[in-house]
Formats: C-alpha cells, structure tokens, sequence
C-alpha cells in the first residue's frame, strides 16, 4: 500500500508548528521528531514538518481545508488560525502564523452554495463564512 503525505517546509521551526497544529486539532499527536524533522498526525492524515531553512515560503497555491459541522466549530478553527499573526483572506480562506493557507468551510457547503444565487453573492463578501448568513440569503 503506498502512503501518501504532506511535508511542509519551515525555516526553523517545524517542531513548533507541530505542538501549534496538535494544540488546534483534538485529535493530532506527534508521533516522532528530530532536529530537522517532526511527524505529526491529525486523525488518519499524517504530516511532515522540515527544518528546511528559508528558502521557500508557503503560498495560496497549496492550501488544507476543515469541514465544519456547526458555526461554532468553524469560528473556533476560524479564530486560532487567524490569531498571533494569522490573517484572514476572502471565501472562508486564512493564513496561520507561519504562513499556511487553511480554508475552514460548512460541511454543507456545497448545498448553501447550490440554493439560490443570493447565496453565492453573499458568500463572495465574506471573509469568515457566516453559515446563517448564507442559509437566508
């Protein structure tokens, strides 16, 4: 069976975005670490952190997303990523205080966005998505 995973390339602090992203996941855990790399998981998927040096930077073009069953959930993922020099970006897309780009959307999503026309045109202005916002529109 081949395994599939992300490694992600840090500066100098692949060990530190782990404990972060373990911290915001409840089920994530380290699962082994050195001084150029740590491996972590969050629930089946695994990932790689690389002392990599600065080199290259994260970017949109690779971007993780969470499904979100409820408002509340999606406020708090919402809030860690954006927080201690996150910043928010359009349509429910963000970026972590290293630079990953995260999208943290309603499960349903695509059903909001399938119901009418307004909802489409809401969701545009949004930053954060406000599912009650686009299930009236």
């Amino acid at each position: 069976m081949q395994t599939i995973y992300p490694c992600l390339w840090f500066d100098v602090v692949a060990q530190e975005a782990a404990a972060y992203y373990c911290h915001i996941f409840p089920e994530a855990k380290i699962t082994s670490q050195n001084s150029m790399v740590t491996m972590w998981s969050i629930g089946e998927s695994r990932f790689m952190g690389l002392n990599g040096g600065s080199h290259f930077k994260f970017n949109e073009a690779v971007s993780f997303v969470v499904t979100c069953k409820d408002q509340d959930e999606l406020d708090r993922y919402w809030n860690y990523f954006t927080a201690d020099g996150g910043s928010e970006g359009r349509c429910g897309w963000c970026k972590d205080k290293y630079g990953l780009s995260w999208q943290i959307i309603p499960a349903h999503l695509g059903s909001l966005m399938g119901k009418s026309a307004n909802a489409s045109a809401a969701f545009m202005k949004m930053n954060k998505i406000v599912i009650s916002e686009l299930e009236s529109a």
